[in-house]
């Protein structure tokens, strides 16, 4: 078996068998995603600002809706942040959204409406770094640079049987690089490390460049992840003439800043040692229970009745619903009461 070894120029022949293998398997396999049906720079920087730490699967969805939302920059860039909040709502992280109502603000009120063609100008713009700066030049403009996040990592990594450092990771993607088709290249790399060359139990017999690889996929086993930590929390669901009671997150608040929520019960209200109000007077009511996770956090959550919520709140008629920047939990259990579609 012939290895590809690592060098920053990469002059190995057999780099070129790499990309024409990569490239072949890439346009037989290819998933079919949304984003990658146009070279629409909007599009392709919006799933990519989408993509970051979000499965592919949570994302499709919201990508539709956003765009029959969204339609154009400029539309984006005229939204109030509330409106832009509450169209990612359930993707989580929303920091993003808030830079993608930036950017788009930039781009329409500074550059005309024309995004920058070069990762360069790209990285210039609130919430694009490195890798999005990159992966969108070279899918939508056809700049030749490579990306690397953690797909391409562990591909290259395995590839080369080098525990390469991170600096020395971007220098070996661009070694391997396909300069003539760099936005399906860096699109099929991505692609074969979501799908073939997985952290765990890769699919080596199917990956198209099996015999160019130095490892085959036996590495040592990477440091596990953090344990998922559990907690319990109760949370008052309150109804009337056709409202819902609904509290605020501070402006400031570090995570979900200004998106509404249900209000907390600080303990169980059939303990008898919850806040006053927060449940109906006499027998208080358990609706449901759901499951809902938060980075390393997985919480069950107990959705109880009340008529009438002690907490500095708002009464939210249901038809304001759809527009409003709620949090993903929030949203995930108004859908559960039927009270959201």
């Amino acid at each position: 078996m012939r290895t590809l070894m690592y060098s920053p120029q990469a002059a190995d022949p057999h780099i070129s068998l790499f990309r024409a293998r990569l490239l072949g398997w890439y346009d037989s396999h290819a998933r079919d995603l949304p984003w990658r049906k146009s070279r629409d720079p909007y599009r392709i920087w919006l799933s990519e600002i989408m993509l970051q730490q979000t499965r592919v699967a949570a994302v499709i969805e919201h990508y539709h809706q956003f765009l029959r939302r969204f339609r154009t920059v400029e539309k984006l860039a005229a939204a109030r942040e509330s409106s832009v909040l509450a169209a990612w709502s359930g993707l989580g992280y929303y920091r993003r959204a808030r830079m993608l109502h930036a950017a788009a603000k930039v781009v329409v009120r500074e550059l005309r409406g024309e995004f920058p063609g070069t990762a360069g100008g790209l990285k210039q713009l609130p919430g694009i770094g490195r890798y999005s700066a990159a992966a969108i030049a070279s899918i939508a403009f056809d700049e030749p640079i490579a990306v690397v996040d953690g797909n391409v990592e562990r591909v290259l990594r395995r590839f080369f049987a080098d525990d390469l450092p991170q600096e020395k990771v971007w220098q070996a993607a661009e070694s391997v690089l396909d300069r003539s088709r760099p936005g399906d290249f860096n699109q099929a790399m991505m692609e074969l490390g979501a799908t073939t060359c997985t952290p765990r139990a890769p699919a080596c017999l199917t990956c198209p460049v099996m015999e160019l690889c130095a490892t085959r996929g036996e590495r040592p086993a990477a440091a596990k992840l953090p344990r998922q930590q559990k907690r319990d929390i109760h949370l008052s669901l309150a109804r009337r003439n056709g409202s819902v009671f609904l509290v605020q997150r501070p402006l400031d608040a570090s995570l979900m800043a200004g998106m509404w929520e249900l209000p907390e019960i600080f303990a169980s209200p059939s303990t008898g040692n919850h806040r006053r109000n927060e449940t109906e007077n006499g027998k208080p009511e358990l609706l449901f229970k759901v499951r809902h996770s938060i980075t390393v956090t997985d919480y069950t959550v107990q959705v109880w009745h009340s008529t009438s919520p002690g907490a500095a709140g708002e009464w939210i008629p249901l038809r304001r619903l759809p527009k409003l920047a709620l949090t993903g939990l929030a949203r995930k259990i108004l859908r559960r009461a039927e009270i959201l579609s």
